[in-house]
Parts: structure tokens; C-alpha cells; sequence
């Protein structure tokens, strides 16, 4: 089993950053994968990015790509996104979430937080 908290969500101007972060405890070494993705109001949850524990490779949803960045501190168990330029269009709730594989597919990671709400104003 692996946990996830959230932490780091609000309301912004657009324009304006916001970091989250991720607490991860339990089995991390079982799921080596972490990822954040968001939900907006009736809307899919969607993939926004993922990176290794172990390693540098990370990948990004297009219409973040160059806005948002996801870094890691193994040392702390924590996955961060750090998100510049924010939009309107992405307000959502974000949750971070735990998996094996290295994909942007909501169904392959198996361990998932509670979901921070992120509110961009115009």
C-alpha cells in the first residue's frame, strides 16, 4: 500500500504559480512511478505529468508542457509541481498519484491522494 497527501492547492490570479507537493508513505519502492493529474467540473480526470523516483525522465501533458515542471525529493518521500503561468483553464482539482508503469493513462496507477482544488481567476 502506498498513501498520498496533497497539500499546496488555492486560488490565483492568472498569470500567478503555485507548487504542490505530495507526501508519499508506505510501499513507494512498489509503485516507482508518480504522477499528477487534474479533474475539472464535469470533465475526465486527465493526465498533467509524471516522473520516475529514480531517475530524471518525466513527461507532460502538451497544454502544460513549459508551464508546469515536476521534480521529486527522495530524501523527504515528496513529488512536487511547480506550476508558472497558470490559466483559467486550469483550474481543477489535482491529485497526485502512484503506479509502475511510466504512462499517461489514469487506470495504470493504482495509489491516488484525496485531490487539492486549484482555482485560476481571470
Amino acid at each position: 500500500q502506498v498513501q498520498l497527501v496533497e497539500s499546496g492547492g488555492g486560488l490565483v490570479q492568472a498569470g500567478g504559480s503555485l507548487r504542490l507537493s505530495c507526501a508519499a508513505s508506505g510501499r513507494t519502492f512498489s509503485s516507482p512511478v508518480m504522477g499528477w493529474f487534474r479533474q475539472a467540473p464535469g470533465k475526465e480526470r486527465e493526465f498533467v505529468a509524471a516522473s520516475w523516483w529514480s531517475s530524471s525522465s518525466t513527461i507532460y501533458a502538451d497544454s502544460v508542457k513549459g508551464r508546469f515542471t515536476i521534480s521529486r525529493d527522495n530524501a523527504k518521500n515528496t513529488v512536487y509541481l511547480q506550476m508558472n503561468s497558470l490559466k483559467p483553464e486550469d483550474t481543477a482539482v489535482y491529485y497526485c498519484a502512484a503506479g509502475t508503469l511510466f504512462t499517461r493513462v489514469v487506470a495504470n496507477y493504482a495509489y491516488w491522494g484525496q485531490g487539492t482544488q486549484v482555482t485560476v481567476s481571470s
